[in-house]
Order: structure tokens, then C-alpha cells, then sequence
């Protein structure tokens, strides 16, 4: 990405096409390409010279695949993952050529030739999907790249032990496949206590022993933490660069990627026994004074996520259900007149994470970013 299309993409996100300025938009979602840099660093630095991939799956977990894949190239990140071949394609588009971008669900049936066209690396993770990339590449008359991945124990995605067991006494089932990579995913890294781990490891161990010798992958954003003997030739983290904590046992290791801060749309008195939002599930038991916010869960925001917002370190409860594109605070706590139209508010940020947003909905870190809208204006910085 050159560097005009860079800063355009840092003053604007698009709706159906059209532009969002910072004025415009009710919220300001702040990405710190720097932070993410460092997380990168952060992961490098465990790995002790093992190579660091970047997952940029569902948008970069929802904060811009090429924004991220720019920031992290910078620090010498030449492969990256997604999740879906028009994923891949789009970022090939963004990022020019060069980069390996690797398509973690493999190829739907007939979609060969765009990968191919994109020049794109599927993960192959079935015999069906072997079978069509070996015949692309007959037809393109040459070898072309592919990692394999297997599954050892999660029941997801990659073949199964008997389909790798039965491609291992197939003569040419590789044929005309550059296997860069074979790969397998933990299901239960974050939970370093878990047999699992030591179990999926052990077979993964023996699996990648019957298909064509090449680099191993194993380790995910928690994976890194579960030591050398799961790092290999390669570790594919995700969420801890976007800095959801990949040690939820122990304190982050993470730096905060991003902050959310939203709008105050008006601000009101009201007196006791006034009922607030729909269904007046609150209703006032002493004169309040609230403020409306322009975020709501058409913006992603989840129902039950984070119950506060913040403005100067003091904590502004949500009263009230969260509407679609709006939610009530109570601001009493604030001397009068200090919060007006058009001040901001933090959702995400300094006072509260991603993590712990993610507590108050009784869900994950990863699922709070890719839920983030399309109606947020895009700051980034440090890129």
C-alpha cells in the first residue's frame, strides 16, 4: 500500500461505499498500529528465532487486514494468514505481491484458478481439496505452494489421521505440490494445564512424519506460550497482536491495540420515578443526569458487554437497555455542565479492554473485535 492510500484509509472508513469523516461519525475507534508492531516484537522475542506469521483473518480481527499487514511487513513479517479465498484475493490487492498469504479454510470447489490467479496459498485440509490443487497444478504446468494441515485432535479443520495414514502409501498424491508448510491447530492452548495440548502435540508429531517433509506450525497466539516444544519452524498468532490477552490465566503480556470512544449526542435532567430506554427496565430513584451516547449494538456493540463507559477516570454507567445506535449513561457523578454534545467517552481504552468488555458479555476478546462496525470513523496511528 503506498503511502497517499495509507493516510487516506487513516481519515476514512467506508459505508456502502461512501466515506465517514471523524466529524461525521458518532464513534472514533482509534487503531494503534504501534501497539500492534510491539505485540509483534513481543511474540518474535519468545519464538527466540523461530519465523512469526500474521493471522488477518475477518479483516485483520476486524481492525483492517491491510492497514496491519502494512504495520507488521515493517517488522519483517512476510507471511500471513486469512481465513476465506475472498479474503486472500482482497488482500493481495492491498498489499501488492511479495507476501505469502496463505487461505486457512482451503478453496470452495472451482475457485482454483482465482487463488491461482491471485497468487494465494491454499491450506489444504481435506483429500477432495489435495486432489483439485494437484490437478491446477498439471494444468498450470508447474509445482505451486500449499501447506497441508491435519487435524490432531480438534475436529475442525485439516485431514483426518486415516486420510493422512491413506495418502501416505499413495504414490504421487504430492505430486506437483510445494508443500511449504505442514500445520495443525490447538484447541486448548490458553489452558496450559491441559493434557490436550501435550496430546494434539504427539500427534501431530506423528502425522506430519508420513506426508512430505517440510516446516512444522502448531503454535497459535497462546500456543507461543505453551513453550519451545510447540513453537517449530513457524507460529501463526492472531488475537494477541490485536492485544486480547493469550495468557488468560496470567496477566496480559499484550500492549492495548485499540480505543473506542464515542459521542455524546445530548445530555438531559430528569427527575425521580422517570422511566429510562425501551421498556423502562430502569427507572430513576433520584434526579439524575444522563447523557446519550451514538453507539449502539448496530455498531456491534453487544447487549451485555462493558455496562460503563468512562470520561476522565470517572465511571458512567449504562441505565437502561442498550438501543441500536444509541445508549444512556448515567453522568451524575460529574460535576454539571462538564459533559456536553459532542464530547467523547471512552468504551475500550485505558479504563477498560477488550478483555474486559468481553467479560461483561460472558464471551471472548476476538469476538468484541470482529463485532466492532462499519459506522466507526478509523483513526490509525503509529503505522
Amino acid at each position: 500500500m503506498d503511502d497517499d492510500a495509507s493516510r487516506a484509509l487513516t481519515r476514512y472508513d467506508a459505508i456502502g461505499g461512501q466515506p465517514v469523516s471523524e466529524a461525521a461519525a458518532g464513534a472514533i475507534l482509534t487503531i494503534e498500529l504501534g501497539a500492534i508492531r510491539e505485540n509483534y516484537r513481543r511474540l518474535k522475542a519468545r519464538l527466540n528465532g523461530v519465523r512469526c506469521a500474521g493471522v488477518l483473518k475477518a479483516d485483520g480481527y476486524g481492525l483492517g487486514a491491510a492497514q496491519v499487514a502494512s504495520a507488521l511487513a515493517k517488522e519483517g513479517c512476510d507471511i500471513f494468514f486469512v481465513a476465506l479465498l475472498g479474503e486472500g484475493i482482497a488482500l493481495r490487492k492491498a498489499i501488492g505481491p511479495g507476501p505469502d498469504i496463505f487461505v486457512l479454510n482451503g478453496l470452495p470447489p472451482g475457485s482454483e484458478p482465482e487463488a491461482l490467479a491471485a497468487g494465494l496459498c491454499p491450506v489444504i485440509n481435506s483429500p477432495v481439496q489435495l486432489k483439485a490443487w494437484r490437478g491446477t497444478a498439471r494444468d498450470a504446468a508447474r509445482n505451486l505452494p500449499a501447506a497441508i494441515q491435519v487435524d490432531s485432535g480438534m475436529a475442525r479443520l485439516g485431514m483426518a489421521p486415516a486420510d493422512v495414514e491413506a495418502l501416505a502409501g499413495e504414490a504421487g498424491a504430492f505430486n506437483g505440490i510445494d508443500v511449504r508448510f505442514v500445520m495443525s491447530h490447538l484447541a486448548r492452548a490458553d489452558e496450559p494445564q491441559q493434557a490436550a495440548n501435550e496430546e494434539q502435540r504427539r500427534e501431530f508429531e506423528r502425522l506430519r512424519k508420513m506426508l512430505p517433509a517440510a516446516p512444522a506450525s502448531l503454535a497459535n497466539s497462546s500456543g507461543i506460550f505453551l513453550g519451545p516444544e510447540y513453537h517449530h519452524e513457524l507460529a501463526r498468532p492472531g488475537a494477541a497482536l490485536y492485544g486480547v490477552n493469550p495468557t488468560p490465566y496470567a496477566p496480559n503480556p499484550m500492549l492495548p491495540a485499540i480505543r473506542l470512544d464515542a459521542k455524546v449526542a445530548q445530555t438531559r435532567e430528569i427527575g425521580a420515578g422517570t422511566g429510562i430506554g425501551y421498556g423502562h427496565t430502569n427507572r430513576a430513584d433520584r434526579p439524575l443526569r444522563l447523557a446519550t451516547i451514538s453507539l449502539g449494538y448496530g455498531d456491534g456493540w453487544h447487549r451485555r458487554a462493558a455496562s460503563a463507559a468512562w470520561f476522565e477516570g470517572v465511571r458512567l454507567p449504562f441505565v437502561g437497555r442498550v438501543s441500536m445506535d444509541s445508549i444512556i449513561l448515567d453522568i451524575s457523578a460529574l460535576p454539571a455542565g462538564r459533559l456536553g454534545e459532542g464530547d467523547l467517552v471512552e468504551l475500550i481504552g485505558p479504563s477498560q479492554s477488550v478483555d474486559d468488555a468481553a467479560g461483561h458479555a460472558g464471551t471472548i476478546g476476538y469476538e468484541i473485535l470482529t463485532s466492532l462496525g462499519a459506522r466507526f470513523h478509523r483513526r490509525y496511528t503509529g503505522g
